[in-house]
C-alpha cells in the first residue's frame, strides 16, 4: 500500500502544470543610482545634447543615459548591472519613455552604448557588462570613456564577438551605426561628423550664431563709417 501510494504521489507531481512566465508591465520605473560625479552628469547630458540637436529633424531613434534596461522577466537588479550611461537605439519612436523595456519595444536593444568610467565601476564596465552586451544584447558597438584619464576605447560585433575598433591618426573611433567620429575634446568626449566637424551642442550653435551676427554688424557699421568718411571728402557717391 505505502509503495502504491509513493508511486501514485510521484505520478501526480510528473503531470503537475509547468507555471507560465509572466512578463511584469511595461511601463516599469527607471531605476538607476545618480552618475558618480559632476564630470559623468555632464559629460552623459553633452552626449545626449549634441545627439538630439544634430539629429532634431529625425523621429526614428531613442536616446537616453543612466535610464534601466530591462530585458528579462526574471531579472534581477543589483549592483552588478545597472543601466548603460548614454546608449542609442535606432529604427524606433522618439518619444519619452520612463525606462526601456525590451519585450515592450519589439524586442530592440540598443545599437550603440557608451559607458563612462569611474573607480567603482570600470570592473564591471569593462568586464561584466561587456559581457552582456556582446551576448545578451548583442549591442552592434560598444565604448568606453574615462573622464578622468580620457581612455577611449570602442568594440564592434564581428560574428558574435567584439573586437577592438582601431582609432584613426585623430585618436578618433568611427561609429558605423551613428555614422559619427567619437574622440576627445578640451577633455571631453564628443561627436564629430564624417568630415571632421565638431558636432555642436545648443549652446555653442547659439553662441556660432551670435558671432556671426555680430560680426556681420561690425561690417556693415564699418561700412557705414567708411560711407560717411568718403562723403565729407567728396560728397555723394555719384548715380550709378
Amino acid at each position: 500500500m505505502t509503495a502504491i501510494n509513493q508511486e501514485t504521489r510521484v505520478d501526480r507531481a510528473d503531470v503537475s502544470p509547468q507555471p507560465e512566465i509572466v512578463f511584469p508591465p511595461g511601463d516599469l520605473d527607471s531605476n538607476e543610482p545618480p552618475l558618480e560625479t559632476d564630470f559623468h552628469r555632464l559629460q552623459m547630458t553633452l552626449l545626449l545634447q549634441c545627439l538630439e540637436w544634430l539629429w532634431r529633424d529625425r523621429n526614428d531613434f531613442y536616446a537616453s543615459g543612466n535610464l534601466t534596461i530591462y530585458y528579462s522577466p526574471n531579472q534581477l537588479k543589483s549592483e552588478d548591472f545597472r543601466g548603460p550611461d548614454f546608449f542609442v537605439v535606432l529604427g524606433t519612436e522618439r518619444k519619452p519613455r520612463k525606462s526601456w523595456v525590451v519585450w515592450e519595444e519589439d524586442g530592440k536593444y540598443p545599437n550603440v552604448i557608451i559607458e563612462l568610467l569611474s573607480d567603482s565601476t570600470a570592473e564591471t564596465d569593462r568586464g561584466l557588462k561587456k559581457q552582456i552586451y556582446q551576448d545578451i544584447f548583442r549591442t552592434p558597438e560598444y565604448f568606453w570613456f574615462d573622464p578622468v584619464t580620457l581612455e577611449l576605447r570602442g568594440f564592434a560585433l564581428v560574428q558574435g564577438q567584439y573586437q577592438e575598433m582601431q582609432p584613426d591618426q585623430r585618436g578618433w573611433l568611427w561609429s558605423k551605426q551613428l555614422q559619427l567620429f567619437l574622440g576627445v575634446e578640451s577633455k571631453q568626449l564628443r561627436f564629430f561628423t564624417a568630415d571632421g566637424e565638431l558636432v555642436l551642442k545648443p549652446e555653442e550653435v547659439a553662441q556660432v550664431e551670435l558671432e556671426r551676427a555680430s560680426a556681420a554688424e561690425n561690417r556693415a557699421s564699418a561700412a557705414e563709417a567708411l560711407l560717411a568718411r568718403y562723403r565729407e571728402r567728396f560728397g555723394d557717391l555719384p548715380d550709378a
